[in-house]
């Protein structure tokens, strides 16, 4: 039990992390990168949840 809850706040950290920086990307940088803005919380859900 213990051990899912540091897991799922770990998960919440690097999502929230991955959502601020590409938040402060352009659009073209994210164009360069293959993903739109309306991409980033979904991209960021998946890092949060491979790393």
């Amino acid at each position: 039990m213990f051990a899912a809850l540091v897991r799922l706040i770990r998960e919440w950290k690097r999502y929230n992390r991955s959502v601020l920086e590409l938040s402060r990307l352009g659009d073209r940088e994210l164009a360069d990168i293959g993903i739109s803005r309306s991409d980033i919380q979904r991209v960021a859900w998946n890092a949060a949840h491979q790393g």
